[in-house]
């Protein structure tokens, strides 16, 4: 602007050396300069002139000087009569971030041009007020101006931040329909629109089409494929720019290392590491930022700490986040603690991405005082913060406390990280028809919603309804992830369909090119063991690529409890044994299976086992909610205040039952002892005694919730699906391994658990 000014216009009533103290920067120098003119020449100012030193006010920012020389403009006529002035005035405006005051100015010009809109839209953005800036856009369309270069990386600025891809599309559109794409740093804008709204290979062809690119192209299209976690590409794209960048800036240095971070590349953070010392970045707050993450992730925390420690000049928010990061990923959660503590101490205030990164480490001692904190500063309507507090309370079942969050979240209906996890919330505790609600609500959905729904689904025994959800993610072309498969087949498991999940495990490797897991073999062991296909199952356990778990050899066991395997049994309790010699829970599956074959030496001898390695078996504990009061019960126990009236209202139950035809299974109980005690040890578990509870505590109808830290046996189960008909109600059940839904004499399992 300031280049355009005649020699006309500078004698007329300006000093030559105010536009060179502005063109170069001094304000101080050119404000003073003004002051002088004004004092010498009153009210006979230029257009030029007020306009060169609105703009220098407005990178001063000094907002009282600004209104005066806004009164200055009116005064001399040229606010309305001079659209430069009229611009500046708008521009000056927004530095101050004034938006309404800028908007004013702007919608009293009678004349604008394409500078003034865009210096309104830039403004907008920086406010930002994205659903303004394309509204506004299409407006300036409306009205006849055509977009220039900056009009174009400004909106699709916005668009990035958003998300917008169809209106970045059409936008890309008009900027070849308008003579602007062939410009670079639209192409740039139109790189990082494409980046961030997931569209990787769009970006990479705005990218391949530029005949002229600059360091920021191959900076923003590394970045974006790092964000799109194609860190092999973006390695690839940094080597083959070596030989079209002379030399690297902070910010090439910034996305490389974290590109290092991300590959684990220890010996190329290294070398970067030097060259980063060598060019004298070192001083730099984000790439040694970088630098230290990167070192953390590759397991060197030592290397990272030393770095953070010897960059105190330039420690920030980020950067102590990082560390605190780095301990957390390290295991070192006291260290972590102390740095948190010392942060505030030394006066850097925690943001949203500290406090994420502390709540997520899930520290139960640390969790209410960060919470408090997190109130304190006003941050508990971030959706970052308030999602990891949904994390917090959902893990713990604290379904009030979780509800309340999530009703103070800021665009919780547009923040798909939020509503995820409260879908993740519902499914844990129980409530699968509200999880199912708010996935229905989604507008948009990310993986984790469709991971959360399907797994929500198998866990629950509406194996169905899984499978229909994934074959709707196949329909709209929703890009899969192991975890996906995972849940499918989990899916499979807990309902019996053997053939379904075969089908599913191969195509997870054929179809879309996943590598099979422990954890997808180990539910394949499920599923085939469950089935009682032991035969395949122990062919799948040889045939895997790498050793087989303990987490393998667990389902297995579990497997031949139920189908009364003993050989197999006692193999994979001696495989569980040589990982993990002090589970009590092998040595109890061990001993029931034992009993269930009628060996009663065997299980007497590794009862003494137990015994003389001071294994304790775990006690089997159910829990009930009633009226936001928890209570627990264990088998036979008499301790509860209403002890009385459980015990008859389970009296009266057992009764009915029988009538209606129940007959009590004994098999569950392995002991040695007449048929008579093996009754009333089963009418005396834990969960019942919480059934019963709950039914004389909740009016008739009240749906009953239940936890048990063990499986369910098979009597129980039986009883819970006969009570819920007898008794009209809805009863929920969660053991060790699912939910159980029993509704009308049926359950949610089909009797398959």
């Amino acid at each position: 602007m300031f280049d355009k000014i005649s020699s006309r216009d500078a004698t007329a009533g300006s000093d030559r050396a105010l536009f060179d103290y502005a063109r170069r920067g001094l304000v101080h120098q050119a404000l003073g300069r003004f002051v002088d003119m004004y004092r010498c020449h009153g009210g006979r100012i230029g257009a030029a002139v007020l306009s060169c030193v609105l703009n220098v006010c407005g990178s001063v920012p000094d907002r009282a000087l600004g209104e005066q020389l806004h009164g200055l403009c009116v005064s001399c006529g040229h606010d309305r009569g001079d659209v430069s002035v009229g611009t500046s005035l708008v521009d000056m405006y927004m530095k101050f971030r004034s938006v309404e005051d800028g908007r004013k100015a702007f919608e009293g010009m009678p004349e604008r041009n394409v500078v003034t809109w865009t210096s309104l839209l830039t403004g907008y953005m920086q406010a930002g007020a994205h659903s303004d800036v394309t509204a506004l856009f299409f407006r300036m369309r409306s009205e006849g101006v055509w977009p220039n270069s900056f009009t174009f990386a400004s909106v699709l600025s916005v668009l990035a931040r958003q998300g917008t891809a169809d209106l970045g599309r059409r936008l890309h559109a008009q900027s070849v329909k308008f003579g602007c794409r062939s410009t670079v740093f639209v192409c740039n804008s139109l790189i990082n629109m494409y980046a961030k709204c997931g569209l990787i290979e769009e970006a990479k062809a705005v990218f391949c089409g530029m005949e002229t690119r600059d360091l920021v192209s191959w900076n923003t299209l590394m970045a974006g494929l790092l964000l799109n976690r194609r860190e092999l590409e973006a390695l690839q794209l940094f080597l083959d720019s070596r030989s079209s960048i002379a030399k690297l800036t902070q910010s090439t240095y910034s996305t490389v290392i974290k590109l290092c971070a991300h590959l684990k590349q220890l010996g190329l953070a290294r070398q970067l590491h030097t060259s980063v010392l060598k060019h004298g970045f070192h001083s730099d707050g984000h790439v040694m930022t970088a630098l230290m993450d990167a070192y953390s992730k590759c397991g060197e925390f030592d290397n990272a700490l030393n770095i953070f420690m010897l960059m105190p000049g330039s420690q920030n928010v980020v950067s102590w986040t990082a560390m605190i990061n780095g301990c957390i990923q390290n295991g070192d959660m006291p260290l972590a603690a102390a740095l948190f503590s010392r942060m505030r101490e030394d006066g850097v205030a925690p943001n949203e991405f500290t406090y994420s990164t502390m709540l997520t480490a899930s520290v139960a001692s640390l969790a209410p005082q960060i919470h408090a904190q997190v109130i304190k500063t006003n941050y508990q309507c971030s959706p970052i913060v308030g999602t990891a507090l949904l994390h917090y309370y959902s893990k713990l079942c604290n379904t009030e406390q979780t509800l309340s969050i999530f009703e103070m979240i800021d665009q919780k209906d547009d923040a798909i990280c939020v509503s995820s996890t409260l879908i993740c919330m519902y499914a844990r505790k129980g409530s699968i028809d509200s999880a199912q609600s708010v996935f229905e609500r989604q507008t948009d959905r990310d993986l984790v919603s469709w991971n959360s729904m399907i797994s929500g689904y198998a866990q629950h025994g509406y194996s169905q309804k899984a499978l229909d959800i994934f074959r709707q993610m196949e329909a709209e072309g929703i890009e899969m992830d192991g975890v996906t498969f995972l849940a499918v087949i989990m899916g499979c498991t807990h309902t019996g369909l053997v053939e379904e999940g075969r089908q599913y495990f191969d195509s997870m490797t054929r179809d879309y090119g996943i590598s099979p897991t422990m954890e997808h073999y180990a539910c394949m062991v499920d599923l085939y063991s469950r089935a009682g296909k032991l035969d395949e199952t122990m062919s799948l356990i040889r045939g895997m690529p790498f050793p087989a778990s303990p987490m393998v050899w667990r389902k297995l066991l579990g497997a031949c409890r139920v189908h009364k395997n003993v050989e197999l049994g006692k193999l994979a309790a001696e495989k569980l044994l040589s990982f993990e010699p002090l589970d009590s829970a092998t040595y109890v599956l061990l001993s029931n299976i034992y009993s269930a074959a009628g060996k009663w030496k065997e299980k007497d001898e590794v009862r003494k086992l137990m015994d003389t390695k001071k294994v304790k078996k775990e006690t089997g504990c159910s829990w009930i909610q009633i009226k936001n009061k928890v209570h627990s019960f264990i088998a036979s126990d008499k301790s509860h205040p209403l002890s009385e009236q459980i015990y008859a209202k389970l009296k009266a139950i057992t009764s009915r039952l029988k009538k209606e035809g129940y007959c009590p299974d004994t098999s569950f109980v392995l002991h040695e002892m007449a048929e008579e005690q093996k009754e009333a040890m089963l009418a005396m578990h834990s969960e019942r005694l919480a059934l019963a509870f709950g039914l004389i505590t909740t009016p008739p109808g009240t749906p009953l919730q239940i936890v048990k830290n063990l499986r369910v046996c098979g009597d129980c189960h039986t009883v819970m699906k006969m009570v819920s008909a007898i008794e009209d109600r809805k009863i929920i059940m969660r053991d060790c391994s699912r939910f159980h839904h029993f509704s009308s004499g049926i359950c949610s399992c089909g009797d398959f658990w």
